[in-house]
């Protein structure tokens, strides 16, 4: 039983990491865009129309704003354990460290998850963005290659998503800088895009539509907090990049919560001109944000909104399949996947064979598989991650070993704990649904821990 709950050496972590070790190329500004471009993704152009029209009414801009704080608790939580243990891993690492091999495995398990899930269902989504934007071309692309298998339907795979995901697969094993590169320009495009809404919609703003500002009560702005949540998510992501960062206890937590002011400023804002354009009660549509420029009768800026819809998601996608391959590298260079996992190209210095194992099954997924059952399965990984390195900063202060300096949570231990509370409500109201389906996925990966990872585990030596 002692074996199940053994820890990994902070000052071993930090000077060997088994041999491995990933080149450091990041800034600051590189780990901002890289958080923005995981966090605005879908949820900026579908959730503040269908959660507004259905939960919060012109109140969702307290939804988001609710939604911000309990990601900002985490974001600190994060922020302290990335600064003072830079190396890749996230929570699973962190897990490692505080709480043992067991836990550990179950945390990068359901992660591993997280990542998966999300990048296929994003990739699906911009599939179908791609085909709406090909088809305002007259471009048309067959349905039956647009859509998982169901030839009872008419499709058979969803071409579209599938090349995509391997596209960004090939462009992550030729190194995180030059994936950074191409990261920052589609950034860049899709805020100046986000940033164009804002400044034209406010002229066309009518402040009755505010009305009733609160429609649904308050109980309905705590109900789309929760939704909206999940449109926060990736900010988490900026962690695994930690081994990889220049100066890392500074930079860290700048990449981590300036990343999320900048999406809560972004969020808010469209979401205050988009129920100010549009009456909340007609915004229940896949597209909210062009549908409202198609309102005040500006179709060609409706366009450009849709292409950077486009452009948007292919950054999620980016730093969603980055964040699963360096947290297989961190789980395999600790003995509990297999080692092929963790070999390195000799030119790029990119763990390229499992970034292309992870790429292929997500494109696998995203290909073949209706993933809208599933999607909550995404938001119970990443919570269960929030709750452990939440509840890890208590013990982390504890720790002697852990080096000096870096970020740390302000009000300790109060911020933790709020933290720590305010995940673990929100695990619960995720369906009955989510709870069996992510309970099979865990037996699974506790089957292959006992099998395997146990057996292997570099702590063995």
């Amino acid at each position: 039983m002692s074996n199940l709950f053994r820890k990994k050496n902070i000052n071993e972590l930090l000077s060997k990491n088994n041999g491995v070790r990933l080149k450091q190329t990041l800034g600051a500004f590189d780990l901002i865009l890289l958080g923005v471009g995981a966090i605005v993704g879908t949820g900026i152009f579908i959730l503040p129309g269908t959660v507004a029209a259905s939960h919060s009414g012109p109140a969702i801009v307290f939804s988001f704003l609710i939604a911000a704080i309990v990601c900002a608790l985490a974001a600190m939580c994060y922020s302290e354990f990335s600064s003072a243990i830079p190396v890749t891993g996230s929570a699973y690492t962190y897990g490692y460290i505080i709480f043992g091999e067991l836990l550990a495995w179950f945390v990068g398990w359901a992660l591993i998850l997280e990542y998966g899930l999300a990048s296929a269902s994003v990739a699906t989504g911009w599939s179908a963005y791609l085909v709406s934007l090909l088809e305002g071309l007259k471009i048309k692309i067959p349905s039956s290659l647009t859509g998982p298998f169901n030839p009872a339907e008419g499709t058979f795979i969803n071409l579209p998503a599938v090349l995509i995901v391997l596209i960004i697969s090939f462009l992550l094993t030729r190194g995180l800088q030059e994936s950074a590169k191409i990261n920052r320009i589609m950034v860049f495009v899709k805020v100046g895009v986000i940033l164009l809404f804002i400044l034209v919609g406010v002229f066309y703003v009518k402040p009755e539509n505010w009305q009733p500002f609160m429609p649904f009560g308050f109980e309905g702005v705590l109900a789309g907090g929760a939704l909206v949540f999940f449109a926060y998510l990736g900010f988490d992501a900026v962690s695994s990049a930690a081994e990889e960062v220049k100066n890392p206890q500074r930079n860290l937590p700048i990449g981590i919560i300036g990343s999320l002011l900048i999406c809560s400023f972004l969020y808010i804002s469209v979401s205050l001109v988009l129920t100010g354009i549009v009456p909340y009660t007609e915004l229940n549509v896949s597209n909210p944000v062009s549908y409202a420029l198609q309102i005040v009768e500006h179709d060609w800026i409706s366009g450009v909104i849709s292409l950077g819809a486009v452009t948007g998601m292919m950054t999620v996608i980016l730093v969603m399949l980055y964040g699963g391959s360096r947290l297989i590298f961190a789980i395999a260079r600790d003995g509990l996947l297999p080692q092929v996992l963790t070999k390195l190209n000799p030119k790029h210095k990119t763990p390229d064979v499992n970034t292309w194992i992870f790429g292929i099954a997500v494109a696998f997924c995203a290909g073949f598989i209706p993933l809208n059952t599933l999607a909550e399965l995404v938001n119970m990984g990443t919570l269960i991650a929030f709750t452990i390195v939440s509840l890890g900063v208590i013990f982390l202060r504890r720790n002697k070993s852990i080096p000096k300096g870096g970020f740390k949570v302000p009000l300790f231990p109060l911020l933790p704990i709020l933290s720590f509370l305010a995940c673990l409500f929100l695990i619960l109201q995720l369906s009955i649904h989510t709870w069996i389906a992510c309970g099979i996925w865990f037996v699974v990966g506790l089957i292959f821990y006992f099998v395997y990872g146990r057996k292997h585990s570099k702590l063995n030596n």
